[in-house]
């Protein structure tokens, strides 16, 4: 491998730590709820408030990150964001009330929102184009690492908070589990502060702010003296061309000749969150605690999707460039929706049962007394079953030992389960996971990438903000089963869609594709 290969490599995997930083930050919250929930004594909107509160302010962090980094930057943006995921983190551990864990957590989401364009944005700008898919897939690639770990480091701070030993005891991980998941992510946030001042700023970016000699240098450290020249006599051009233009406004994304781009841009955008992925991560041990297997094997389980997340974008960063984007896309739709129809069928095929053993079992805190008319009961649907233990438990008793009950109760086939849902993220992660960012940083002119990306990326966002703050929701209402029904007639509509509307965009540089797209 070549010097200048390492060097590009190098700088777009210190960038993309900012995609770490997210996938961490967003992610780490689903081993926090089952504790939250009854600490700050939550509502299941509420519940879902703690976790898509993040996405909120992540949209306005975009909205308003596309434009600065346009005028200052994108490396100076980046090193905002890391002070950002820094605060939040040692905040959120330290809160000592739901409504100071939301601030917190809201400062965090302008981080994330921070880090999710400017990180891609960044990398497509100094990298080759043939391997352009390969280095901005490196965010997405931090992206799911961040996920993974998070629902390692969850598994095992809650581990070591059930051990006797000594050193374990006296980092309270028993007493402060969820304050020791948050805070964490303050160690990584400082690391990327201090990275980012080895990157240097982007070539594209220099280019706009006439600082021609430096965008020069940084070029011939990617690509030949020869290519490194004629890259910036492409960009020079396609500036000079742009300065008889007026100033970028939000308009200019609405006017004829950008309609097709931001169609596209859109239907990746929604299609990549109305799936439900985000539902699916941030709440996996919920979802798996649905299935009766209980606390400790839930966070197993809900690791195991991290690693199968991982594992299927590293598949999406070897192929990107050679397969191209169009038949990952195509390709992955296609398993998202027929996973998502086998989760709806897992879940509306279970029943439960508490048995006279079962009850007996149950932690001795539950008024069994209580149960006694349930027992032996046959509820064919989990809303059936667990309005029955509100009746006789009460709203607070059944919410607490939720867990408890279920677990004594479901009988399913929780191998197929365990397949739906990590079927379901392995395609999404080979497929518009990844792909969805290289789309976004391909397909808009440099004059108003900034702007186009925050717009598309706020879509994304809003999408993403209401799959997370509806699902407990969801649960509660309209059961498991119709749930994942739910998300699968949108993997259906999102399939057929991307195969009529987005085009192949592998191999083509970011000047010859606006050539293409924009007319």
């Amino acid at each position: 491998m070549s010097t200048k290969q390492l060097y590009v490599i190098r700088i777009a995997a210190i960038v993309a730590l900012g995609g770490f930083l997210l996938g961490f930050d967003a992610s780490v919250i689903s081993g926090v709820v089952k504790f939250i929930e009854p600490e700050f004594d939550l509502t299941k909107l509420q519940l879902g408030w703690a976790v898509s509160s993040i996405t909120l302010t992540a949209a306005v962090g975009m909205m308003i990150a596309g434009p600065m980094s346009d005028k200052y930057g994108r490396r100076k943006l980046l090193k905002y964001a890391a002070v950002l995921f820094t605060i939040s983190a040692v905040g959120s551990a330290l809160a000592g009330t739901f409504f100071w864990l939301i601030i917190f957590r809201m400062i965090g989401g302008l981080a994330v929102g921070a880090a999710l364009i400017i990180a891609p944005m960044y990398i497509a700008e100094v990298a080759p184009p043939e391997k352009r898919g390969q280095l901005v897939s490196f965010n997405q690639l931090n992206i799911v690492i961040g996920i993974s770990i998070a629902f390692f480091t969850n598994y095992l701070i809650l581990k070591w908070g059930n051990s006797d030993s000594a050193w374990a005891v006296s980092m309270g991980f028993g007493k402060w589990n969820w304050r020791w998941m948050l805070g964490l992510e303050a160690i990584p946030a400082l690391l990327y502060y201090f990275g980012l001042f080895i990157v240097p700023r982007s070539p594209r970016w220099l280019m706009v702010q006439n600082k021609k000699e430096e965008a020069l240098e940084v070029m011939q450290k990617v690509l030949s003296e020869e290519d490194a020249l004629q890259q910036i006599k492409e960009v020079e051009q396609s500036i000079s061309e742009d300065k008889n233009k007026k100033k970028s406004k939000l308009n200019d994304l609405f006017k004829k000749s950008m309609r097709k781009v931001i169609v596209i841009g859109l239907i990746v955008g929604v299609f990549q969150q109305i799936v439900g992925i985000n539902a699916v991560l941030f709440y996996a041990p919920m979802i798996f605690e649905q299935t009766g297997i209980g606390t400790d094997a839930s966070f197993i389980q809900a690791a195991l999707v991290g690693l199968t997340n991982l594992g299927f974008t590293i598949v999406a960063i070897l192929t990107i460039d050679k397969l191209g984007r169009k038949p990952l896309l195509i390709i992955g739709m296609a398993g998202i929706a027929i996973c998502l129809f086998l989760l709806s069928y897992g879940f509306n095929d279970a029943t439960y049962t508490l048995t006279e053993e079962a009850i007996a079992g149950l932690p001795n805190e539950i008024n069994k007394e209580h149960l006694a008319p349930l027992q032996d009961q046959v509820f064919e649907n989990d809303l059936d079953f667990k309005a029955a233990i509100v009746s006789v438990l009460g709203e607070d008793s059944a919410s607490t030992y939720e867990s408890a009950l279920v677990t004594a109760s479901a009988k399913m086939n929780t191998l197929l389960i365990l397949i739906g849902i990590i079927g379901f993220v392995g395609a999404f992660a080979m497929s518009i996971g990844p792909v969805m960012w290289v789309l976004f940083s391909e397909l808009f002119p440099t004059k108003i990438r900034g702007i186009a990306i925050s717009f598309v990326g706020l879509i994304n966002l809003a999408v993403a903000f209401l799959v997370q703050l509806l699902f407990p929701w969801e649960l509660s209402k309209l059961g498991n089963s119709m749930t994942f029904l739910l998300f699968g007639i949108f993997a259906v509509i999102g399939f057929v869609l991307i195969w009529i509307k987005v085009p192949e965009t592998k191999g083509k540089s970011l000047e010859e594709l606006e050539d293409i797209l924009i007319n």
